[in-house]
C-alpha cells in the first residue's frame, strides 16, 4: 500500500508578496512573524513512529513536512502525490490546516482514504468528523496498533467500522469504537531511527505528573511507560552513525522520570563513546547530583525544566507537585556540572494575578536559569482546564472550529485588570530570554569537577574568549577538539574568531572553512561566513559571533523539518 503521512501548515500560508486568502482561510487577524515557534515546525515524532511501523509491515511510506509551505505549493504537492492512504497529525495550532489539506486531498484524490490522529483530533474526534466530511476516520490516542488495523481493512477493501481506538463516519452518523488498550511493551515498536535519521528521540510516553493544562493523559494514558535502555541505546547508536551533525533532542515529557533507567542510558552512552550532544525536558523533582553529572558526561548540553510559576499557590492550583525550593536546588545541581538550564514558565493559570506574576519574576532573578521563556495559558481539548471551563459554560468546544486563532490563549480566572497587566508584560517580554551567562570562574570549577571532559573545555574556551583571554581560549578549544567534541564546527568557529581578534586573517579564513565543512547549515557559522565575504568586498568593521549554543532547528531538512522536497518525492516503487 502507498501511505503518505503529512504534517500540514496551520492555515493557507500566503507566498511572499501574496495577499492572505480572501476566503478567510489565511493567517488569523493580528498574526505576526514569531507567533509560531520553532517547535511547531518539527514533524511530530508520533508521525515518524507510524511511518516506521508501516515500513516494517512492508508498505511504501512517505513523510512530508509542509508546516511552513505556502498554500500554492501545498496544493501542487498534494496534487502530485497519489497515495492510497493519507494520514495527518492534528494539533490545536494546525487544526485549520488539517481540514484544508483534507479538502485538497479529496479534490485531487477522491478515492484515497484520509485518517487523522494527534492530540487535538483525539480529544475532539466526533466534532472533527462532523465538521470535516472529507476525513474518513480519526485515530484516538496512541496510533500504531490502530493504524495496523486500518491498513489491513483498506487492503481487504473492508469498512473501517468497529476498529478499537477509531472514530468513523457511518452514513450521516459518527461512531466511536471501543477504547484501545495502550501498548504495554513499547520495545515491540520499530524505531524511527532506522528508516529515518531524525534529530528527535522519544524514549518514553506520558508523564508521572498530572498538571491541569496538559493533554498528555488523553493521548498516552495516565501510566508512564518507557522503552528499555537497550532499545533507546540502539536508536542512539543509529543517530550517532547517521546524523550529519551529532546533536539530538530527547523529547520525552519527563526523560528522567525513572532515574535508574536514565542513569543506565547515560552510562552506556559513555561506555560506547557515542559522541552525541543532546538536550532533554524533565521535572525538578526527578533529578539528583549523580544523575545530572552522568547526563553531562554522556553529552547532555541543556535541560529544560517545566517550572511554570514561582508562586507556591499557583503550583498547587495546577497540580504541579513541586516547590520553588526544589526547582532552585535542581537548577543549581545542573549548573554545577555545566548544564545549560532553561525554565518553561506560564502566565494565566488558575488563580494568576499581577502579584503571582511578580512572584515568578522574583523567583527567576533568584534562581538564575540560563534561559527562560513564558507562554500564556493555552486551553487545549483533553485537559482538566478545558473540561473545567466547558463545565462552567465559559468555553464552547465549537470555538475550535469557528475561531481562526493559532491557540486558544485565555487566562483561567484572572480579573480584567490583572489580565491587562499580564498581557502588557508578556507583549514586552515574549520569546526566549537569556538571563545568565556564566563566566570563566564558573567554568573553571565545572572543569575541575568533571575532569578532562571535552564539553567542559569548550565552555571554558568560550568564556575565556568573551573575557578577552584569547590564548587560554585557544588552548581549551584545541583540547576540546583533541578530546573529540561532537560538534567540531563550533570549535573551528571559535578558533576563527580568536584568529580574527589578533588579525591573523589567513588562519581565520582557514578556520571558518573548516567550520563550514563540518556544519554548513549552522545559522551562526553561515552568518560569520557572510560577514567575512562582506568585509572582504567592502571593508568596514568585521563583526563575528563566537557561539557555543546548542542549535539544531536551523537545519531544515525533510522529513523532520519543512525543507525542500526531493524532486522525485511523488514517485513510488512499481
Amino acid at each position: 500500500m502507498r501511505i503518505a503521512l503529512v504534517y500540514p501548515p496551520p492555515w493557507k500560508i500566503p507566498a511572499p508578496g501574496q495577499v492572505p486568502d480572501p476566503g478567510g482561510d489565511g493567517p488569523p487577524e493580528g498574526f505576526r512573524d514569531g507567533d509560531i515557534d520553532a517547535d511547531f515546525l518539527q514533524t511530530p515524532y508520533g508521525l515518524l513512529s507510524l511511518a516506521a511501523q508501516a515500513i516494517r509491515w512492508g508498505h511504501q511510506v512517505k513523510v512530508l513536512n509542509l508546516s511552513s509551505f505556502p498554500w500554492d505549493e501545498v496544493e501542487r504537492t498534494i496534487a502530485r502525490l497519489d497515495a492510497d492512504l493519507f494520514g495527518m497529525s492534528s494539533f490545536t495550532a494546525n487544526r485549520r490546516g488539517v481540514g484544508l489539506v483534507a479538502k485538497c486531498i479529496r479534490a485531487h484524490h477522491p478515492s484515497a482514504r484520509i485518517v487523522v490522529g494527534g492530540p487535538h483530533a483525539t480529544a475532539l474526534a466526533r466534532e472533527t468528523l462532523s465538521h470535516h466530511p472529507e476525513i474518513d476516520a480519526v485515530a484516538i490516542g496512541e496510533g500504531e496498533e490502530t493504524l495496523r488495523e486500518v491498513v489491513e481493512r483498506i487492503g481487504q477493501g473492508a469498512s473501517l467500522q468497529g476498529i478499537a481506538g477509531l472514530a468513523w463516519r457511518s452514513a450521516d452518523q459518527v461512531e466511536v469504537g471501543a477504547p484501545r488498550a495502550r501498548i504495554a511493551e513499547l520495545d515491540t515498536l520499530a524505531s524511527p531511527h532506522g528508516p529515518f535519521s531524525p534529530h528527535l528521540l522519544m524514549t518514553s510516553r506520558g508523564c508521572p505528573g498530572s498538571c491541569s493544562y496538559c493533554a498528555k493523559n488523553a493521548v498516552w494514558g495516565k501510566q508512564w511507560r518507557a522503552h528499555s535502555p537497550a532499545w533507546v541505546l540502539s536508536s542512539l547508536q543509529h543517530a550517532a552513525a547517521h546524523l550529519p551533525v551529532k546533536m539530538l533532542m530527547i523529547k520525552d515529557d519527563t526523560f528522567t522520570a525513572d532515574r535508574k533507567r536514565a542513569l543506565e542510558i547515560c552510562r552506556t552512552m559513555r561506555e560506547r563513546k557515542l559522541g552525541l550532544l543532546w538536550s532533554c525536558d524533565t521535572r525538578a523533582d526527578v533529578l539528583t547530583e549523580e544523575l545530572v553529572r552522568e547526563m553531562r558526561l554522556a553529552g547532555c548540553q541543556r535541560i529544560s525544566l517545566g517550572v511554570e510559576s514561582g508562586s507556591p499557590s499557583i503550583l498547587k492550583n495546577i497540580g504541579k507537585n513541586i516547590t520553588p525550593d526544589k526547582v532552585q536546588a535542581a537548577t543549581k545541581m545542573a549548573r554545577d556540572v555545566g548544564l545549560q538550564v532553561r525554565w518553561f514558565m506560564m502566565l494565566g493559570n488558575r488563580g494568576e494575578t499581577a502579584h503571582t506574576l511578580r512572584e515568578s519574576l522574583d523567583f527567576i532573578r533568584k534562581g538564575q536559569p540560563d534561559q527562560f521563556i513564558f507562554a500564556c495559558l493555552s486551553v487545549y481539548p483533553g485537559t482538566r482546564d478545558f473540561e473545567s471551563l466547558a463545565k462552567q459554560g465559559a468555553l464552547d468546544r465549537e470555538v475550535y472550529f469557528d475561531g481562526d486563532f493559532l491557540e486558544l490563549k485565555m487566562p483561567f480566572d484572572a480579573s480584567e485588570q490583572d489580565t491587562a497587566v499580564m498581557s502588557d508584560w508578556f507583549e514586552r517580554n515574549k520569546g526566549l530570554r537569556e538571563l545568565h551567562r556564566p563566566g570563566v570562574e564558573h567554568y573553571e570549577a565545572v572543569l575541575q569537577r568533571l575532569g578532562d571532559f571535552h564539553a567542559a573545555h569548550f565552555d571554558l574556551a568560550s568564556a575565556c574568549y568573551h573575557d578577552g583571554q584569547s590564548e587560554r581560549a585557544e588552548e581549551h578549544a584545541r583540547r576540546a577538539l583533541d578530546l573529540g567534541f561532537p560538534a567540531p564546527g563550533l570549535i573551528w568557529n571559535l578558533l576563527g574568531c580568536i584568529a580574527a581578534s589578533r588579525s591573523a586573517w589567513a588562519e581565520m579564513r582557514a578556520c571558518f572553512d573548516q567550520a563550514h565543512e563540518q556544519d554548513p547549515l549552522h545559522a551562526v557559522l553561515a552568518r560569520n561566513r557572510q560577514a567575512i565575504k562582506a568585509w572582504e568586498s567592502s571593508g568596514g568593521p568585521l563583526r563575528l559571533v563566537a557561539s557555543s549554543e546548542f542549535q539544531i532547528l536551523e537545519r531544515t531538512q525533510q522529513p523532520t523539518l519543512p525543507g525542500p522536497l526531493a524532486a522525485d518525492f511523488d514517485q513510488w516503487d512499481s
